[in-house]
């Protein structure tokens, strides 16, 4: 049997008394026909949650290396899950789940006490953007869908859902592999961080701070390395990056903090986006 899960609506207009699976409220999201024949949708029941959860495994546990902690075997479960809402993409309704994304409201990250992101860095100076900031997170695509249409129609449907509450912030953490040209090195980050500082980075009332840094210092930064092509999205979109890169050890990973406000996106991305909402 399927449990249902709250809307993101619900949530941000009702304290719920459990973190988890709650009843649909009316007026949530409906599936929305998207580009190219995807389809985007909001989880409702815990199995399509698992579904996200299975996708999210397959590439970062099994792409990526990432150790996993295992609840349930084959799926990438932490404990925001619960707390988050989760957007899919599939190619039809009843397909497989090609795309996925998570998000933490304001008012979910309240109830939980933090955000993902508060785990790897110092937020302290975005306090006073908290009530209007979403996290977004375990950002994933199957390697066979990775041509950008899927990413668009996930944006498109967050960015929607942001207008719709009066939320402009979105907060995260994108990650560079430290895999680069076949060695396991931190150089690839570092080169990408040294890029970025002199062209994206937030002003200073905006940084944080990593709770275990890379060490840029140490490494070699002049590398002729690109961005992951995530980040590149977010950065034509206006993001600002935060501060220098965490360093993850549980995926092998730099993250880099970013934040990115609706209210500064070019007018073109902006109609873009709510025309895949």
């Amino acid at each position: 049997m399927n449990e249902p899960l709250a809307s993101p609506m619900a949530r941000l207009l009702m304290a719920p008394q459990t973190p988890a699976l709650r009843p649909i409220a009316s007026g949530s999201p409906k599936t929305t026909e998207a580009r190219g024949g995807l389809t985007v949708t909001w989880a409702r029941h815990q199995d399509e949650v698992r579904l996200a959860q299975r996708l999210r495994f397959e590439v970062f546990a099994g792409e990526m290396g990432a150790r996993l902690p295992v609840t349930v075997p084959g799926h990438d479960i932490d404990l925001f899950d619960d707390f988050c809402e989760h957007l899919l993409v599939r190619e039809c309704a009843d397909g497989p789940v090609i795309g996925t994304y998570r998000v933490l409201t304001p008012a979910q990250a309240k109830r939980v006490g933090r955000t993902y992101s508060d785990t790897e860095f110092d937020l302290t100076r975005l306090r006073a953007l908290r009530p209007r900031m979403v996290e977004l997170g375990r950002s994933c695509v199957h390697p066979d869908h990775r041509h950008g249409g899927v990413i668009m129609v996930l944006w498109g449907a967050l960015a929607g859902f942001m207008e719709r509450n009066g939320l402009d912030v979105m907060m995260g953490c994108a990650s560079i592999p430290m895999l680069h040209n076949g060695v396991l090195s931190g150089d690839g980050a570092a080169s990408v961080w040294r890029q970025l500082r002199d062209t994206h980075l937030a002003p200073i009332q905006d940084r944080v701070f990593p709770r275990l840094a890379l060490p840029v210092e140490q490494l070699d930064d002049q590398l002729d390395v690109e961005p992951p092509a995530l980040i590149r999205g977010y950065l034509r979109l206006s993001a600002k990056v935060l501060g220098p890169p965490a360093w993850d050890p549980d995926f092998n990973t730099a993250d880099l903090p970013l934040l990115m406000r609706l209210d500064e996106l070019a007018p073109r991305f902006r109609r873009d986006f709510l025309r895949s909402a």
